[in-house]
């Protein structure tokens, strides 16, 4: 069994500063990079910058400073993000570096020597801010002005010498792929969107520009720049230092696992990705999953329209575990979802603080009390006991399957039950009315301690930090945190002294208007 595991997040976009889609993006996928962590795989996870098009060269203009100085500049706001995020990612990826620019005009050649590539002239609308081609069916008028039917972004029309991929003779490779391959694209109802597009025709695709000078250069012919989507794209293998066939990172992770994105960037992945692909003879990806957006009311968050919530004043408000667990439980994955700050308070105070919180909280006081601050060595498990702990090693193949089929609604589930389930042991069993029968006594808290145990590995993926500290009652650290051990029953070290944390959660006062 192969286990290597290779995920990535959308590249993004610097021409503003990050915002809360691209937390999302990000957090979803160091959720699955760290479950196949603790799940024993060899995990490669890459985030990074697309840095190229014209819409980097206006926006650098409009600051009067080169485009590289800019992105240098924005680049670093979304490393930054990695480390405020508490990502977990391998590599962080730039367009601008040259590893990246060699695999980009290396594929170029590939496609060129396929015979993949011709030079005709490109007339059409152009979205500078989707870096999109449109058909005159893919637009409307909107106030006077021409926009982008799915996007509402603004197109002009321009008229250019431009390299042409020959998209259109992959239409029936890439529909023979998408039926021989239903897991290809997820969730379902994205891949019907794919497969409609594709069966309406595919033309070719211009992947060239003379207009802006902002990108990488087509080998030899320096007067066009490689259009944005096929440079970009290639950084999920230029990452792995293709063309080097025979690097151990290339071997061991490509094709990738995954790629999480958006789902107004399917098309590129869905179609343009596997097409360039095919036509370059490398194997395709195992899977493309495009995630719903994230509403500010009804509107996606974009910088265009400025409805962005920023992570980063959440983050210093709530603390970054709340807005990683919220973001994972309220957004349905592959819909879209609509957040809002009650919501996320509301959140805190039932999962976090009184759920998860006060079970660690008031099971380690009682067993400093009356279990002279151990765990508790003389214990003999009953029916009850067993029944609680037990229901983890029999679903622990289910939770591994709902998560390699991007089930995160499942996973959240699955926790919020037992959590419900374990506090109400703890109350059921009434620990404090068993100090005549120490054995019962000590059952009853090794038993909780050991669901609280189990807890904490199954929310490390979500929330590292706070679940690590949770797991300091019983001096285990992030090495410790394995999943298959959630089967087991005693773990945890008879006799061995625990510790009283801080408080996880803060519950958040409801201000009265």
């Amino acid at each position: 069994m192969n286990k290597n595991f290779y995920i990535t997040t959308p590249i993004y976009y610097p021409s503003a500063n990050p915002h809360m889609g691209h937390a999302y993006s990000s957090i979803v996928a160091d959720f699955f990079a760290r479950f196949k962590k603790i799940d024993g795989y060899k995990v490669y996870f890459l985030t990074g910058t697309d840095e190229h098009g014209l819409k980097i060269q206006r926006s650098a203009e409009k600051q009067n400073i080169e485009p590289y100085q800019f992105c240098n500049k924005i680049s670093q706001t979304f490393k930054d993000l990695t480390k405020t995020l508490n990502l977990s990612n391998t590599d962080f990826i730039r367009t601008t570096e040259d590893r990246h620019k060699k695999s980009v005009q290396h594929l170029w050649n590939e496609l060129i020597k396929n015979d993949e590539i011709y030079l005709s002239k490109y007339s059409g609308w152009y979205s500078v801010s989707d870096e999109a081609f449109y058909g005159n069916d893919e637009i409307e008028d909107i106030e006077g002005k021409k926009v982008a039917k799915s996007s509402k972004s603004s197109v002009e029309w321009i008229e250019e010498e431009s390299f042409f991929f020959r998209l259109s003779k992959w239409q029936k490779p890439l529909l023979d792929f998408y039926k021989s391959n239903p897991n290809f694209i997820s969730p379902k109802t994205r891949k019907n969107e794919v497969i409609s597009f594709v069966k309406e025709g595919l033309k070719d695709l211009s992947i060239s520009r003379k207009s802006f000078s902002w990108g990488i250069k087509v080998p030899n012919n320096s007067e066009h720049i490689i259009y944005v989507w096929l440079d970009a794209l290639t950084n999920y293998i230029s990452a792995l230092n293709y063309p080097n066939l025979k690097d151990q990172l290339y071997k061991d992770f490509w094709p990738a696992s995954i790629h999480i994105i958006g789902k107004d960037i399917l098309r590129f992945h869905a179609v343009y990705w596997p097409a360039f692909l095919m036509a370059a003879k490398i194997d395709l990806p195992l899977k493309i999953y495009g995630h719903g957006w994230i509403l500010s009311g009804d509107e996606k968050m974009s910088k265009s329209k400025g409805n962005i919530l920023d992570p980063i004043e959440i983050i210093n408000k709530y603390g970054l575990d709340a807005l990683r667990y919220y973001l994972i439980k309220e957004v349905s994955f592959g819909n879209d979802g609509n957040i809002s700050r009650e919501k996320l308070e509301e959140c805190i105070n039932s999962d976090l603080a009184n759920n998860f919180g006060n079970l660690c909280q008031r099971v380690t006081a009682f067993a400093i009390k009356n279990c002279s601050s151990k765990i508790p060595e003389k214990i003999k498990f009953e029916k009850n006991d067993l029944v609680i702990l037990d229901k983890y090693k029999n679903n622990l193949d289910i939770i591994r399957s709902k998560v390699d089929e991007q089930n995160v609604n499942f996973y959240i589930d699955y926790i919020i039950k037992s959590l419900f389930e374990a506090n109400k042991y703890f109350n059921d069993e009434e620990p404090w009315s068993k100090k005549d029968d120490l054995v019962r006594l000590n059952t009853i808290v090794y038993t909780t301690f050991e669901i609280v145990r189990k807890i904490s590995f199954l929310l490390y993926p979500i929330i590292p930090d706070s679940s690590l500290k949770a797991l300091k009652i019983f001096n285990l650290e992030e090495k410790d945190v394995v999943f298959s051990s959630i089967a087991e029953n005693e773990l945890l070290t008879k006799g061995e002294k625990i510790n009283k944390i801080d408080i996880l959660f803060k519950k958040m006062e409801k201000k009265n208007d």
